[in-house]
């Protein structure tokens, strides 16, 4: 009994959840297929029809590819290292990991427009030791998008992959190596596959940042490198087009489960293999 009434405890985040997620969600996506007429859903392939917007979409799905490619890549030696340290230093390690979520972000962007700037500190440096003779076109391009989305969605991947790296018993790779193999096949055989779930978690809350993400694609893309999020603003508040807001919006979210189901469907699958 007592453990059915535990449930009880949900209901309040539930409830909140249903009436500012869901239901406007579900008023956001029924707005895309109703018209005067009745019901259609024209609307999305007209999207993908027209040039411009079909650019944005692909271009905001490779920014977030790409951002969530390289916190796993950044973001996996990271975690095996802190969640190997012991444990008092582990604290400190995982406070440093995380202390760019500490700062806004539009500071944030603010200081990567500071780096990355034709008088910034990166091209000054490369101008300086002759590796350039002028500053770069470095800012207001997909690749200053990417960097200030790593940079604010990086620690999202460490702390996921911390959190189960560190239950990873050492033991079992002291086993393996003494079994004869080496320590690149004992990571691959066993640290990979037992890190998967956070690995999963990390993606995750990586891709779904990045695709959505307004502040820092607006400041460092600017108009010159637009993307879903700055398109839906541009509509809704720029043109007062709320129908195409909304479509666009509609996509967003589609395409964000869509991607996560995927990334979830792909590691199942990937579980079995190693299982069997």
């Amino acid at each position: 009994m007592k453990y059915r009434l535990h449930y009880l405890l949900l209901i309040p985040a539930i409830l909140f959840l249903i009436l500012f997620l869901v239901i406007p969600l579900f008023i956001t996506l029924l707005s895309t297929v109703r018209t005067d007429g009745g019901w259609t859903l024209s609307r999305y392939p007209v999207f993908f029809q027209d040039f411009y917007l079909r650019d944005i979409y692909f271009r905001t799905l490779k920014i977030a590819a790409i951002t969530t490619l390289a916190a796993a890549v950044m973001g996996f030696p990271t975690s095996y290292y802190i969640s190997r340290t012991a444990k008092k230093y582990r604290g400190i390690y995982i406070i440093l990991a995380v202390f760019p979520l500490l700062t806004s972000p539009v500071v944030r962007s603010f200081s990567w427009m500071i780096i990355l700037g034709k008088n910034g500190i990166v091209n000054d440096f490369l101008v300086r030791i002759g590796f350039i003779g002028e500053p770069l076109n470095l800012l207001y391009t997909e690749f200053s998008v990417i960097m200030g989305l790593l940079y604010l969605f990086l620690p999202l991947m460490i702390l996921s992959l911390v959190g189960v790296m560190e239950n990873i018993d050492s033991e079992l790779l002291r086993a393996a190596e003494s079994l004869g193999a080496s320590r690149l096949t004992a990571f691959l055989k066993i640290v990979l596959p037992l890190s998967l779930p956070g690995l999963v978690i990390g993606a995750s809350l990586v891709f779904t940042g990045s695709l959505t993400a307004y502040t820092t694609p607006m400041l460092l893309g600017g108009d010159k490198t637009q993307v879903l999020s700055t398109l839906v603003y541009k509509n809704a508040l720029a043109l007062f087009d709320w129908q195409q807001a909304s479509l666009v919006a509609s996509i967003m979210v589609i395409t964000t489960f869509t991607v996560v189901i995927s990334i979830n469907w792909f590691s199942g699958k990937f579980n079995r293999g190693e299982a069997g």
